[in-house]
């Protein structure tokens, strides 16, 4: 025969354990409360901020991304592969024809700021 929790058992170990997990969470907020003096506070690191041109980079590898996926994708279905079948193939489209035209948009905007700044009297 198979044994069956009883359900105030285990409605009572759920609530030991949130107990146990809001109390290790006072924990952790009281040790990261400003104004402490028991114990010296950990340096947090500085997190290094991105160049533009990395950022830049990365939004083109991926918009990239996204129009390979399509063009697998596309060339998948049109093989016949059961395993895609069009909706997959036409939003994978979607997004890379959406991001290509968003990246587009910030690239003409960079050019624009670029001619400004070059056309500024010194």
């Amino acid at each position: 025969m198979v044994q069956r929790a009883d359900i105030n058992s285990v409605l009572s170990e759920i609530r030991n354990l949130r107990s146990q997990m809001v109390q290790n969470q006072r924990i952790e907020q009281d040790s990261m409360a400003p104004g402490r003096i028991d114990r010296p506070r950990q340096a947090q690191e500085t997190q290094e901020t991105p160049s533009f041109g990395d950022l830049l980079g990365r939004a083109v590898n991926h918009v990239n991304d996204l129009q390979n996926n399509a063009s697998e994708l596309r060339t998948a279905y049109e093989m016949g592969d059961p395993s895609v079948d069009i909706t997959r193939v036409m939003i994978a489209s979607q997004k890379s024809s959406v991001s290509f035209e968003a990246l587009t948009q910030v690239r003409n905007r960079v050019v624009k700021a670029y001619e400004d700044i070059m056309n500024m009297p010194i």
